[in-house]
């Protein structure tokens, strides 16, 4: 951050001289700052990371802007970030203030030849968006230790790289429309107000589409339950039935072969009675819920030694990343250990050796979470929509009985366990109500 301060600092006063040849509109710069900020209220979470508008208002001033005022606009959106802490104002604001400042630089020799044609805005536009891609990646690498190629590859996917055409369309009609005239500043605000209502039809089908696939989830989950539950109960009341005639027998009267006979089958219908009790339990978890709030990030951390000696075998990079916020909820902390570790050892096992596996916890809408990601083949459509279903796994050797008893703990917990990875890369979530008190 300090380095691109700086270099931010010394580019704008080495332009100082060709910014003062060419001033802008004191009111065309507040506008487009006043918009960076509003622009990045409304946030659309996308699979991996979110869809923030400022780029329209900070692509138009690339263009139109000398480099000093770009800047200006760049750092606006950090007047979104206010609610989220002071590392995300300033992390923001430094970054985007390079990338408005370089873009406006590359902008600034065509300016000087008279109005900008179309190839120039685009080529502007590729710079910032590009200059985008190249810093928001490298500032993620760096804090989460994960190479650039692989934020890159895991973040940055098809969706996302839509949204960025559809907000570079965005500021190329906001860099023609915005001339300094009343009229200008008018269809500029349209172009805003049709943006976001764009992207308010996103974020609506995103969260059909997500309650859609726990509905399923749910459906699935509840229907395998009932079916075991049913299962097991008619095998226990035989079992049961067939156990209590063996124990009317008196061993006392039969020769010792018929007697061990007697105590053999005695003892393999004891233990099939306490299998299918287990089977039960499994099938509908019991919770014992703790009198006291459970910590999410004590919680994470301890799973995560656990699962430390697993990883080593294939040289796997674990990482936590604890929130500063209060993440405690109400919970069995026996049973939600056990939903950790199987996400956990999923993950180890899905990513090739020296892989990564992070465990993050946070929070969404006053909710606490944790999420599992890995660096993994991720995870098809068509296996997407078994994922919680008992007995299956695309693992050699597994049992499919992770996600499924997982996915019924997590339920038990009027909470909810998402798959909100792709097909590069997998995240699981779990998201859980935060303790009353």
């Amino acid at each position: 951050m300090a380095v691109l301060a700086g270099a931010v600092v010394v580019t704008n006063i080495l332009a100082l001289r060709n910014d003062s040849s060419r001033p802008d509109q004191v009111v065309t710069v507040l506008y487009l700052l006043l918009a960076s900020g509003l622009l990045n209220l409304p946030r659309v979470r996308l699979d991996r990371g979110y869809l923030s508008l400022t780029g329209v208002a900070i692509g138009a001033a690339a263009i139109l802007l000398n480099p000093l005022d770009a800047t200006l606009v760049g750092m606006g959106i950090a007047l979104g970030q206010v609610a989220r802490g002071a590392h995300p104002i300033v992390a923001n604001a430094v970054l985007y203030a390079a990338i408005a400042c370089l873009s406006a630089v590359v902008a600034w020799p065509f300016h000087s030849m008279g109005d900008l044609n179309i190839v120039s805005r685009l080529l502007v536009l590729f710079t910032y968006f590009m200059a985008n891609l190249v810093l928001v990646a490298v500032s993620f690498s760096i804090t989460s230790g994960e190479s650039v190629r692989s934020v890159l590859r895991s973040n940055f996917n098809a969706p996302f790289l839509a949204s960025f055409g559809y907000l570079g369309l965005a500021s190329l009609l906001v860099s023609y429309v915005l001339d300094g005239s009343l009229l200008g500043y008018f269809l500029s605000t349209v172009v805003f107000v049709l943006a976001l209502a764009l992207t308010d039809t996103i974020a609506g089908r995103r969260v059909r589409r997500v309650l859609e696939e726990e509905l399923s989830d749910a459906d699935r989950h509840l229907f395998h339950s009932r079916a075991v539950e049913g299962v097991v109960h008619n095998l226990r009341n035989h079992m049961a039935n067939a156990l209590g005639y063996l124990r009317e027998i008196d061993s006392r009267r039969l020769d010792p072969v018929d007697r061990e006979s007697l105590e053999t089958a005695t003892a393999a219908a004891n233990d099939a009675v306490t299998v299918l009790r287990d089977l039960s339990q499994g099938a509908t978890p019991r919770v014992t819920f703790a009198t006291e709030p459970i910590d999410l990030n004590e919680l994470l951390t301890r799973a995560v030694g656990m699962a430390r000696p697993r990883a080593r075998i294939k040289e796997v990079q674990l990482a936590v990343r604890e929130t500063p916020d209060a993440v405690s909820v109400r919970g069995d902390p026996l049973l939600m250990r056990e939903v950790i570790t199987n996400l956990l050892n999923n993950a180890i096992d899905a990513v090739d050796q020296g892989g990564r596996v992070e465990a993050t916890t946070g929070k969404r809408a006053n909710s606490p979470y944790f999420s599992i990601a890995d660096n993994g083949p991720g995870v098809s459509d068509d296996q997407r929509h078994r994922l919680f279903e008992p007995h299956f796994t695309t693992k050699e050797g597994g049992t499919g009985l992770g996600l499924f008893m997982s996915y019924g703990i997590v339920r038990e917990h009027q909470g909810q366990l998402l798959f909100e990875g792709g097909r590069r890369g997998a995240v699981f979530t779990v998201v859980l109500p935060p303790f009353a008190g």
